[in-house]
């Protein structure tokens, strides 16, 4: 069976949200069809450019959703 993929696939494919059978199929694709292999060696380029952002909550937003977190726990077991 010949399945169609799409660009979104190719994008899920490098930010590792495939499934283990669709990383098999993908990669099976990209070593026969020579535009899904331009287009994701393209995206691949880009992703490579994105910067590389990690984010960190303040001290005090974590602090609150605690604290929300305590308060409607205990709300529940009233």
């Amino acid at each position: 069976m010949h399945q169609n993929f799409t660009p979104n696939d190719l994008v899920r494919l490098l930010y590792r949200e495939t499934s283990v059978s669709e990383t098999l199929a993908l990669r099976a694709v990209l070593t026969e069809d020579l535009e899904m292999r331009f287009e994701f060696k393209a995206l691949f380029s880009a992703f490579q450019q994105l910067p590389k952002v990690t984010f960190r909550p303040s001290d005090n937003a974590i602090r609150r959703v605690l604290n929300y977190s305590k308060a409607t726990a205990l709300e529940s077991h009233i």
